[in-house]
């Protein structure tokens, strides 16, 4: 690959791998984004049986959307070069657009179902649009057909989202909006096909996987960094705030962020950019990447919601639901770090399949326990795939990526 692009819009090898500022400031708007998700999370598992798995599931919705939004800008900043006037005019339209989905997201199902849904489209819109005028139609000098193809697939899932915004009906805006952000998801991972002139084919660009590693390495520390957030704010805010049982349940929660830090960048996370420049196809070991890191980050946030309702109700009995929190969060992690593990070295990781087993086997006992007893349980399985991670690598040399792909 030469030095130097077709286009100086096009990244060069010789660009910065390293996060721009402006990058680092989308990011904050991310953190806002994520309490908003975790708020409505706690909300949906405080209210009736009958109606949780309907709200939690709109909730995944919305995340879904977000999630989709700050991905694909890590994906145009490691594609573009992340300098050009171009692509910092479309990551502050991103900036302000996803300020806006996420102060609607709380009522993204319902009073603000138009707003949120105006503001995710525009930001899909004005990204490439913008690019495209910034750039006179040169975006992709050697394929001019991509943005057309993106904005082909903009305008299919638009119906749905308006459609959904605008009916009165939740069950109904459910079905429509899930199928908009299905259709959303399978147009990037495919590369947007369209009937006339084929789809956009990951890896005949210039691709800075060094980049997008380090940017979905931020973004699960904002995940992380969410946690403490939502936690603090709630052992803070409640009565009896040291109490022994409300400082158990903080202290719980610190010390499962701390293992999820751990369980992601031990060697895997750590060696994340290492392996996609390694791979025969950075690009797409990057894009499987990105599907691992939501399933992750997914997890994380629930984990937040989980020990945000310890900490509140720290001696309280399981609530209906709750134990999709607890340990469902920490779960999904696991399965997200497994198939992690297996993109960058080519195998399955025994420690976090039976973390993840573990934690599925005593769901039965944890039923009719206090949250403060299942939130140790969750940490104290996370605590054994820590050590066990320990003891395969004391005193061994590290180990090298070796990606399949």
């Amino acid at each position: 690959m030469a030095d130097t692009p077709v286009d100086p819009l096009l990244r060069a090898e010789s660009s910065s791998q390293r996060a721009t500022f402006l990058e680092l400031f989308l990011d904050l708007v991310f953190v806002f984004a994520l309490t908003r998700v975790s708020a409505r999370l706690v909300e949906d598992f405080t209210t009736e049986k009958r109606v949780l798995f309907s709200e939690a599931g709109q909730t995944l919705a919305l995340f879904l959307a977000l999630w989709l939004i700050w991905a694909s800008t890590a994906w145009v900043t490691s594609a573009l070069e992340p300098e050009a006037f171009a692509v910092q005019g479309a990551v502050v339209l991103t900036v302000v657009g996803s300020m806006v989905v996420a102060v609607a997201l709380p009522e993204g199902f319902g009073d603000r179902a138009l707003i949120f849904a105006a503001a995710y489209l525009a930001v899909q819109f004005g990204r490439i649009g913008f690019l495209m005028v910034a750039t006179r139609g040169r975006l992709v000098p050697n394929d001019p057909a991509a943005p057309r193809r993106v904005l082909f697939w903009a305008g299919l899932s638009a119906v749905p989202w308006f459609t959904g915004a605008m009916i009165e009906e939740s069950v109904l805006r459910g079905v429509l909006w899930s199928g908009a952000i299905a259709m959303d998801y399978l147009g990037f991972t495919l590369g947007w096909p369209t009937p006339w002139s084929g789809r956009t084919r990951y890896g005949t660009q210039p691709f800075g996987g060094e980049h997008l590693a380090e940017r979905l390495q931020q973004f699960l520390l904002i995940a992380l960094g969410e946690v403490i957030l939502v936690t603090g704010i709630a052992f803070s805010g409640g009565n009896g705030i040291f109490s022994p049982a409300r400082t158990s349940a903080l202290g719980l929660a610190l010390l499962t962020t701390v293992l999820l830090w751990r369980i992601y960048f031990y060697r895997a996370g750590h060696v994340l950019p290492a392996a996609i420049v390694r791979a025969r196809n950075s690009t797409r070991l990057g894009l499987s990447a990105w599907y691992t890191h939501l399933i992750m980050i997914a997890g994380i946030v629930l984990t937040g919601v989980g020990y945000e309702l310890t900490i509140t109700h720290p001696l309280g009995r399981i609530a209906p639901g709750w134990l999709i929190a607890i340990l469902g969060g920490p779960a999904l992690f696991l399965a997200g770090r497994a198939g992690f593990e297996f993109q960058v070295f080519g195998r399955i990781s025994r420690p976090r399949v039976a973390g993840l087993l573990l934690l599925g086997a005593v769901v039965p006992a944890m039923e009719h326990l206090p949250l403060l007893a299942v939130a140790g349980t969750t940490a104290g399985v996370l605590l054994g795939v820590a050590l066990l991670d320990l003891r395969r690598s004391w005193g061994q040399a590290p180990e090298q990526p070796m990606p399949r792909v």
